[in-house]
């Protein structure tokens, strides 16, 4: 039997009741079982979605029932589901969480013993015990044990706190979108030494300050605070708190690539991102810049593969691999916020970065005909431009063209999307290459 799909750019992710529910949880918990060899320890943690501690109970029932340890971290951001993982030995992490998605959504995501997200190959594994319900229970005297582990994040903390080393006083105003780094992420801040203002710091799994995306639209409000109170920073996380994006002290949302090229810039070696990351990076960065498919794993995969200092995507999803191989929207924040208490304004660092016109759109595409208009993507975009240059097809379609511009065409991993990404030197030409695109895309719905 084909394995089902169950998983997408960054786990398994869907609706409650509809595409997640408790058996599918259950079931995947046997599975990982199974694949672990129905022994060893693995870390449960869950973001704020009301719906985390059912199917916490139900994939913890899973393993247990195959053999296997139980860690329980409860309620933390991502990025210590990943640390844990590596520091408690387990042999794998489980993380509850749908990251930016509303509310009604929920998600599987799971961790290697380095702290690395599960791969492709990993994962289709999975799938495949789970599609022919090759799991097994033990018998009765070798069932898992359950723990609970509170110290962990104490120690995640202080590790966070002594990679950085941030002026004292530095005004940051944190917006936690009421997510899973609510009552760390402030914490955090604080004890690095910054003057901290919170926004939707209080955990609530209906998202009630804002939307978990930490785009424009969603985070008006730290925008005039960060104004309001004279602060240096903005930090917003996702809900959770994998991602970070940061608001300058004039109270703008800092533009995605060009914050990402910022922070490479930081480090020496090789920098690792993703098809989607602008012209910006090449210019910016002293090592190579490596590119790969969109979602962290990819990118953990060739930081490892090529010892690379850094990674990350434009979303905000960066990896630090002098901490661990879990994206981490804390340790993003608190590096962005030592850069500023050292070298000055976001906004006069940031306007040091080239910047050109890019567009970023998506148009609503169900999961079922993202295939269909995939299926001769590269094609049709090949006979619609004469000025090709490269045409990568590493994930959707990159087209590169004689002055640089360059469009990804590709169907989100995580919604029911198509996303259209490009960037140009010139406004005009990146307007019509995006209605062009747009064009065949809508042609072939």
């Amino acid at each position: 039997m084909a394995a089902k799909k169950l998983f997408g750019t960054s786990g398994i992710r869907g609706i409650i009741g509809l595409e997640v529910t408790c058996e599918l949880a259950l079931n995947v918990g046997k599975s990982l079982a199974y694949y672990l060899g129905n022994e060893g320890s693995v870390v449960i943690g869950y973001d704020t979605r009301t719906t985390n501690q059912m199917l916490d109970q139900a994939i913890c029932a899973g393993l247990l029932e195959s053999g296997v340890d139980v860690i329980k971290i409860g309620m933390v951001p991502t990025p210590l589901v990943g640390y844990a993982t590596e520091k408690l030995d387990a042999d794998a992490g489980v993380m509850l969480t749908a990251s930016h998605n509303p509310s009604q959504y929920n998600g599987i995501k799971l961790w290697n013993k380095n702290g690395m997200a599960y791969t492709s190959s990993q994962e289709a594994r999975i799938e495949e015990i789970y599609a022919n319900k090759d799991y097994i229970s033990v018998e009765w005297e070798n069932v898992g044990k359950l723990t609970v582990n509170e110290e962990i994040k104490g120690k995640y903390i202080d590790d966070l706190v002594d990679m950085v080393d941030i002026k004292e006083g530095l005004k940051v105003v944190v917006d936690c979108a009421s997510g899973a780094g609510s009552e760390i992420s402030p914490l955090v801040f604080r004890k690095a030494g910054c003057e901290v203002t919170t926004l939707n710091s209080q955990p609530d799994g209906f998202f009630p300050g804002r939307n978990p995306e930490p785009n424009a639209e969603n985070l008006q409000t730290l925008m005039k605070t960060v104004v309001a109170i004279g602060a240096d920073l903005g930090i917003a996380h996702d809900g959770d708190a994998d991602r970070m994006i940061t608001v300058d002290e004039n109270g703008n949302i800092s533009p995605f690539d060009s914050l990402l090229a910022l922070i490479s810039k930081q480090f020496d070696g090789d920098i690792v991102t993703t098809v989607d990351a602008g012209l910006c990076m090449d210019e910016s960065v002293k090592g190579e810049v490596i590119r790969t498919a969109v979602g962290d794993v990819n990118v953990a995969e060739v930081i490892i593969e090529r010892d690379a200092s850094f990674g990350g995507e434009p979303s905000g999803t960066w990896l630090h691999p002098d901490f661990c191989m879990c994206p981490d929207g804390i340790l993003s924040g608190l590096r962005m916020a030592e850069i500023v208490s050292r070298d000055g304004k976001l906004s006069e660092l940031l306007a040091e970065i080239p910047s050109y016109p890019n567009i970023r759109e998506k148009i609503t595409c169900s999961k079922e005909a993202k295939i269909k208009v995939m299926e001769n993507m590269e094609d049709l975009l090949k006979d619609a431009f004469d000025d090709i240059v490269d045409v990568n097809s590493l994930d959707g379609v990159r087209l590169t063209f004689a002055d640089d511009s360059w469009v990804l065409v590709r169907p989100s991993g995580t919604e029911d999307y198509i996303r259209i990404t490009l960037e140009s030197r010139n406004g005009q030409r990146a307007e019509e290459i995006r209605d062009i695109c747009a064009k065949i895309i809508n042609e072939n719905l």
